[in-house]
C-alpha cells in the first residue's frame, strides 16, 4: 500500500470513529425543541387529551426494531406511574405519513407534546428515564392546565 493510500485509510477510520462516537453520545438524549412548529401530536394519534392528561409521549417504532421494545417498556412504565402522562406507540410501517409529518428519520423516536399539541421534546433511541422525567417535570407539575 502506498503512503497516500495509508493516509486516506487512516483518515477515513478517524472520521468514521468520530461520527460513531457523536451518534452514540446523542442516542437516548432528550432534546428540547420549544416552538418547532411541528404538527399537533394529539391530532396525529387521532385523539384528544383526556381529563388531567397534560403530556403525550408519541413513540414512533418499526416492527423489527429491538430498541423500540425497550423504549415501549420505559415509556409504558413511566406513563403508568405518572398521572397526566399518556404514551402512544405508532408503527411507521403502518402509518408512514406520521413519520413524514414529524420529520422522523429513525426508530425509535419519542416526541413529547403538551396538552395543546405543541412539541416539547424529542428523543432518538431508547430514552434515558431520569433525563426524560426531569424534562417533563415542569409540564406535568409546574404549569396550570
Amino acid at each position: 500500500m502506498s503512503g497516500t493510500g495509508l493516509v486516506v485509510l487512516i483518515g477515513a477510520l478517524v472520521v468514521a470513529t468520530a461520527l460513531g462516537l457523536v451518534l452514540r453520545a446523542r442516542n437516548g438524549r432528550v432534546r428540547t425543541l420549544p416552538g418547532t412548529g411541528s404538527p399537533d401530536g394529539w391530532a396525529l394519534t387521532g385523539s384528544a387529551p383526556g381529563d388531567g392528561e397534560r403530556v403525550l409521549l408519541l413513540q414512533l417504532s418499526s416492527p423489527v426494531c429491538i430498541p423500540c421494545r425497550q423504549t415501549a417498556g420505559v415509556l409504558g412504565e413511566l406513563a403508568a406511574g405518572e398521572p397526566g402522562l399518556r404514551h402512544v406507540e405508532i408503527d411507521v410501517a403502518e402509518r408512514p405519513e406520521v413519520a413524514r409529518a414529524l420529520s422522523v428519520m429513525r426508530t425509535p423516536t419519542t416526541i413529547g407534546f403538551d396538552r395543546t399539541g405543541r412539541e416539547l421534546l424529542r428523543v432518538s433511541g431508547v430514552p434515558r428515564r431520569a433525563e426524560l422525567v426531569a424534562a417533563l417535570a415542569p409540564e406535568l407539575r409546574g404549569r396550570p392546565a
